[in-house]
């Protein structure tokens, strides 16, 4: 894999994450292609346009006690480009805490020097299958990102 392609990459799945914690939906939608589609875990596919909604208030920090991506890994395939990684969480709901995992694959597609995202898949995760803490990319504690 060129190391430029993988450097672009890399910034953009930051970017990408960065874009929901801060619910940044005008620098997501530059990232993402005219035609992306989002399968949600529930198995719900989601339109560009009811994504970018979504998108607007789907990370709230008053919910989200913690949040990081880790376990990032990154694979090319010409112009098309694999970005997958593991997302913790610990959200509030109904009054409790519940932590869990899910893995995410965005899907990149290279057009005219450009990388955009064409799919993004989101899967639960089962415990067995939770990548270590030793994996971390970054993360966020009720929105603010924590040292590197």
């Amino acid at each position: 894999m060129s190391g430029e392609a993988l450097s672009k990459l890399r910034a953009l799945n930051e970017r990408f994450i960065q874009n929901f914690v801060t619910n940044d939906v005008e620098a997501h939608d530059a990232i993402i292609h005219p035609r992306f589609i989002c399968l949600m875990p529930n198995g719900a596919k989601l339109d560009r346009q009811t994504y970018l909604k979504y998108w607007a208030t789907a990370f709230d920090p008053d919910q989200f006690a913690y949040w990081d991506y880790r376990d990032e890994q990154i694979s090319l395939f010409g112009n098309v480009a694999l970005v997958r990684s593991a997302n913790k969480y610990v959200r509030r709901a109904n009054g409790a805490e519940q932590a869990g995992m899910t893995v995410y694959t965005d899907t990149y597609m290279e057009e005219n020097g450009d990388w955009l995202c064409i799919q993004a898949q989101i899967t639960p995760l089962a415990p067995e299958h939770y990548p270590a803490d030793d994996t971390i990319v970054r993360s966020w504690v009720h929105g603010r990102l924590e040292a590197a």
